[in-house]
């Protein structure tokens, strides 16, 4: 019986783990829809336009126009260039350190008053894509429930390595207070991101707190 209760409880966690995951990972979809419809559709249907708004029978453009619809078919470009990268990472096939340097990249500009600090093999063996994928979006998932809304200054580590055939990443979150590691020590979210990793890799995942700093472990 207890063996039984501690398998149900057990089921009840991941259930409630993936449903969390899903929901994430739902509202991320949705909002890389939006940003289709207003911005690709809403950039392409412009180009569009100035072409269709050429007088009719002449279809030779002037340099100030040419250089208009080659800056706009640019940012359509490279707007769907982010948009690739950010469905299906680069380097996700073939190199696991690169792709996670390059998913921090927008982290890396858009905080800037947090220090990262980055720890990545020069080589790494080979992961399969729904593998490193998973490790991708686990990253991407700490980092966004573990860092403060408000400006304040906060350093990251992150480190990958490989133990045997085990492959390993550690992630630091050093805070400036106590009280702001407490807050974000006990967050049900962070078990609910382990539990999924844990059933989605069967692998292992779990964090604790040291000092000033929350430190969550990933193997897989």
């Amino acid at each position: 019986m207890i063996t039984l209760f501690f398998l149900v409880i057990n089921f009840y966690k991941t259930q409630q783990a993936l449903q969390w995951w899903s929901c994430r990972q739902s509202l991320k979809m949705f909002l890389e829809a939006e940003k289709i419809r207003d911005g690709l559709l809403q950039e392409s249907f412009t180009i569009r336009r100035s072409l269709e708004l050429l007088p009719e029978g002449n279809l030779e453009l002037s340099a100030n126009q040419t250089q208009e619809l080659l800056k706009k078919i640019d940012n359509f470009h490279q707007s769907l260039a982010q948009l690739s990268d950010r469905l299906f990472p680069v380097y996700i096939q073939d190199n696991l350190p690169l792709a996670i340097q390059y998913l921090l990249e927008p982290w890396l500009r858009s905080h800037s008053h947090i220090y990262f600090h980055l720890d990545m093999p020069q080589s790494w063996r080979h992961e399969s894509a729904d593998r490193s994928l998973i490790i991708l979006r686990t990253i991407e998932e700490l980092l966004r429930i573990s860092l403060p809304d408000f400006l304040t200054q906060i350093s990251i580590y992150i480190c990958l390595q490989q133990q045997a055939n085990v492959g390993k990443l550690t992630l630091q979150i050093t805070y400036p207070d106590i009280s702001t590691v407490v807050f974000y020590k006990n967050l049900p979210e962070r078990e609910f991101i382990c539990q999924t990793f844990r059933f989605l890799t069967s692998g292992k995942c779990f964090c604790c707190s040291n000092n000033l700093s929350v430190v969550c472990y990933l193997f897989w």
